[in-house]
């Protein structure tokens, strides 16, 4: 394996769960990190708290001005990019017939155009130096529907099908979509319907922390640039997702 020390990494979604995770992670295996989220005091103290490797900048994913202004600041702080690690995700589940129509769009915004402005800030970087690895964190929705997430399935099939368009495109620009299964992190705290709420509660008495998560992407990344872990899945031994 190729070590991270001094790879620059951006990291989205970086203010909890699995971003905050990987930031720790990667900066262990010494790597710089260029991270975002719309919290912004959450960025500053984890930046603080890991040092000098970190640097920060507000991030809205469905943006495309935000994200290209977070790629430059990161350019501009380590003076290239290596990895973009898209992170960012929101999953508000609730049954098609409750027609929550703003919260499938909020899904759809986050998780697939956010996805599609990281890649479109850092793709043509990536195509100029001919090396560059963009890791997508989906979800076992990307394999399976349940009910009250058919939105967000879609949202993550969609990721999956992104990443492959993406590996299959360019023969020197890695491509991973990183599939966790149920993970106790604040993905689905903004459930507005009361059941849906008390179910994933339920589900997530047998979770995956999100370092688990953090050590997949680490691992796919720390691979040597002729080889691309395509595609993990990572779910708790006991659980059914």
């Amino acid at each position: 394996m190729t070590g991270l020390k001094d790879k620059v990494v951006l990291i989205t979604g970086a203010s909890s769960g699995i971003g905050e995770a990987t930031v720790r992670e990667l900066a262990a295996a010494g790597a710089r990190l260029f991270i975002g989220a719309r919290r912004a005091e959450r960025l500053k103290a984890l930046a603080e708290e890991i040092g000098e490797r970190v640097a920060w900048r507000e991030l809205d994913v469905t943006d495309a001005e935000s994200f290209e202004a977070f790629a430059d600041a990161a350019h501009a702080q380590f003076g290239r990019i290596d990895a973009l690690v898209n992170n960012a995700g929101v999953m508000p589940l609730s049954p098609l017939a409750a027609l929550k129509r703003d919260e499938w769009a909020r899904m759809i915004n986050v998780n697939i155009f956010g996805v599609l402005n990281g890649i479109a800030s850092v793709l043509p970087r990536f195509v100029a130096q001919k090396n560059g690895h963009v890791v997508n964190v989906a979800s076992v929705g990307a394999h399976l529907v349940l009910p009250t997430a058919a939105v967000y399935c879609g949202t993550k099939y969609a990721v999956w099908a992104i990443t492959e368009g993406l590996r299959q495109e360019h023969d020197d620009i890695r491509a991973t979509i990183i599939s966790p299964g149920v993970t106790a992190t604040e993905l689905g705290d903004d459930i507005s319907d009361p059941q849906v709420a008390a179910a994933l509660k339920e589900w997530r008495q047998k979770s995956l922390k999100p370092d688990a998560i953090a050590r997949a992407i680490r691992f796919a990344l720390e691979q040597p640039d002729g080889v691309d872990v395509n595609e993990v899945i990572v779910r708790p031994t006991a659980a059914d997702m």
